[in-house]
């Protein structure tokens, strides 16, 4: 994991000159390699491989504008590897139909972005526990004396010999208000607070997996009261997410904001406003999410 403002500061040094296109090897910072899980015996062609594969990969979750504006700040676009940035701005310009102006800014929003997720999600180099989720269901239920979150997850492994499954939940800091019980799928990891915020576990799977092998599991938490709860619920994943279902029972109708892909630093910010969602008669609602980013927010909020 490196830090996102430290990635900012080398993405923008990167994007001057020829870029990726240009001589690397005093150019690519020592965030941006570890980002790009480059060692110190890669040579230039090895670099440059690494930082364009991973930066291309992340920009693939970029909306269209800010995906092209960044290929060709970089000069990863063989269309777009002019010697100078100015030159590969006007041709982005050209390619959106935006002025040269509109698209240094795209550039920028772009890095942001790009650090963002680069900071909040594994290098390019998996890790041997490898694996990813293909759906997780949440169902919340908050009209109870002591709030109950029902969690379904079905992954599967990318490396053979998977035994055991990394998760956290965050809580308001300082408070450790939550039991969780396996239902099925494991045995549960008390893997204590990791910051002040945030309780970490593992899921101890009952035999080794093989790599394509899929598993599901269910953990039920259960709450002491409402104020062992952010007023929201979101899924930050660590790995890929195809799918992530969620529903939330109320109990009454307040006003809910959807996040998607948002920042994780937004989920509490109340000048982030998401977009509203209509609580059904029932005091419940039901999102659904697919291909969900590493490292960004995925859910609810409400007040």
């Amino acid at each position: 994991m490196v830090e996102r403002a430290e990635l900012i500061q080398e993405l923008k040094t990167l994007r001057k000159g020829r870029g990726l296109a240009g001589r690397v090897e005093d150019r690519v910072g020592p965030s941006l390699r570890t980002a790009c899980a480059v060692s110190a015996d890669d040579g230039m062609v090895a670099i440059r491989e690494k930082v364009s594969g991973r930066l291309s990969s992340l920009a693939s979750h970029l909306p269209e504008d800010l995906r092209v504006a960044a290929l060709a700040a970089f000069a990863i676009s063989s269309e777009a590897r002019q010697p100078l940035y100015q030159d590969r701005v006007r041709w982005a310009a050209s390619l959106l139909d935006r002025d040269p102006r509109t698209v240094r800014r795209r550039v920028d929003e772009a890095i942001e972005v790009l650090a963002e997720l680069a900071s909040s999600s594994p290098s390019a180099t998996p890790s041997p526990d490898s694996w990813h989720t293909t759906s997780l269901s949440v169902s919340m239920v908050l009209d109870q004396e002591a709030p109950l979150v029902l969690e379904q997850r079905r992954i599967v492994a990318d490396r053979d010999g998977l035994t055991s499954l990394d998760l956290a939940v965050s809580l308001p800091a300082g408070r450790r208000d939550v039991s969780a019980t396996v239902l099925y799928g494991g045995r549960l990891v008390d893997r204590g607070m990791e910051a002040s915020d945030r309780w970490g576990f593992a899921l101890s799977l009952p035999r080794p997996l093989s790599r394509g092998e899929s598993w599901e599991s269910s953990v039920l938490f259960q709450l002491t009261s409402p104020s062992a709860l952010h007023p929201h619920m979101v899924c930050v994943p660590r790995q890929p997410c195809e799918s992530f279902d969620l529903r939330v029972r109320f109990g009454g109708r307040p006003e809910v904001r959807v996040l998607e892909g948002a920042f994780q630093r937004d989920v509490s910010d109340p000048a982030y406003r998401g977009r509203p969602h209509e609580v059904d008669s029932s005091g419940e609602i039901h999102l659904r999410f697919q291909r969900l980013t590493p490292g960004l927010a995925y859910g609810a909020r409400w007040s």
